[in-house]
């Protein structure tokens, strides 16, 4: 065998290597959560800015909020890889399949949060970088481990979950207002009949692991249904701050409230069957409602605005 064929392989294999190790990172940032995360970023953002729309200081302040979003990702699998061993949902992921040690994933996390929090600060403004490092504080240091104890850990998951749109009212120079809280109302109580889905779906695998992922009442009932219907009915009423707040019109209004008793409907036939079946098709009308929501809030906003 010739040395340049010897060497071609070698080069193939190292290629095969560094694309394996770029695919796991890739993998370790959680990416189909990330572009949702900046979807709501932008939204925040359209609606910020009140007209003024800077394509390249979004890009930024995307761009910075990304690296502080991965480093969330990273430190919470860094942390629980025990944990993520014992579920088969997670047990082939990076660390818990032992491909990248956990050491090395919190490393680069800590590298994200300080390269994402330092560009927003910079970049953007003060007040979004903040923000940033308190949503990567109350994910990693708060919710993380605290859902190994109770459900309200859920809650702490769902304030950071609802501020990515806040992240980007703020990039664009708005203000800590009744704006920003509207934003931030609307996500937060969204999650709740969304996350109680995926935590039935995935009953067993949190089960394996410790985890207290679903409200539980008497003699080991689940109440995920009813704290499903609880949170989606009050969806509707939260909804509509963002119209009271002005920053869509009636057509928004309208799609929230068809769209929020669509979601309650579902909820409430959950409530009645708490079955996977049940579940995923809360999960569905979950994913459906939101960028629905978003969507129209953005394009009545600026329906209003010209």
């Amino acid at each position: 065998m010739s040395s340049v064929s010897v060497t071609s392989r070698l080069e193939q294999r190292e290629a095969g290597v560094l694309a394996a190790r770029v695919a796991d990172y890739v993998q370790l940032a959680k990416p189909r959560i990330a572009v949702m995360a900046m979807v709501t970023v932008a939204v925040g953002y359209f609606v910020g800015a009140q007209g003024t729309v800077h394509l390249a200081a979004l890009g930024s302040a995307c761009f910075g909020i990304l690296l502080v979003a991965a480093a969330c990702n990273f430190l919470n699998q860094a942390i629980e890889k025990e944990t993520d061993i014992l579920m088969n949902r997670t047990a082939g992921r990076p660390v818990a399949a032992g491909r990248i040690s956990s050491r090395e994933v919190f490393l680069a996390g800590l590298i994200f949060a300080s390269a994402g929090t330092t560009w927003l600060w910079y970049s953007t403004n003060v007040t979004t970088s903040v923000l940033a490092a308190v949503t990567l504080g109350l994910y990693v240091c708060i919710y993380t481990p605290l859902k190994r104890v109770s459900f309200l850990g859920t809650i702490i998951g769902a304030v950071s979950g609802a501020l990515p749109p806040v992240l980007g009212w703020v990039a664009a120079g708005g203000n800590l207002d009744g704006g920003a809280l509207a934003l931030f109302l609307l996500l937060f109580v969204w999650q709740f009949p969304h996350f109680l889905a995926i935590a039935t779906i995935h009953r067993q695998d949190y089960e394996s692991a410790g985890l207290r992922m679903l409200p539980m009442l008497g003699n080991s009932r689940s109440a995920a249904g009813l704290v499903s219907v609880v949170y989606a009915s009050v969806l509707i009423p939260i909804s509509l701050l963002v119209w009271d707040q002005g920053l869509a019109g009636s057509a928004y209004a309208t799609v929230a409230v068809v769209g929020g008793l669509a979601y309650l409907i579902s909820s409430f036939r959950f409530l009645l069957d708490q079955s996977r079946q049940r579940a995923r098709e809360l999960l569905l009308c979950s994913i459906v409602y939101l960028p629905t929501v978003l969507l129209t809030i953005t394009w009545d906003h600026y329906r209003l605005l010209s």
